[in-house]
């Protein structure tokens, strides 16, 4: 066997594993995006609804209260 033909060997033997390591590296990343994806839908985002929630509801009661919408205004 010539020189140039174990030289083309080990070069296409180094760009199959540097093809499996980018495969491998994107399979990583696609499982972390996965990953943080479930964490923003499973846990960020009700904690935040909650907590705007509670804001709202704390700003359309006093505003309520302000505008005199209180228990004399229902009772008469």
């Amino acid at each position: 066997m010539p020189a140039d033909s174990v030289d083309d060997v080990e070069s296409s033997n180094e760009s199959y594993d540097d093809d499996e390591d980018l495969r491998i590296a994107q399979q990583e990343w696609d499982e972390s995006m996965h990953q943080l994806r479930q964490l923003v839908s499973i846990v960020l985002l009700p904690v935040f609804g909650k907590w705007l929630g509670r804001r709202w509801s704390q700003w359309a009661y006093a505003r309520h209260l302000r505008l005199g919408l209180g228990k004399a205004f229902l009772t008469g």
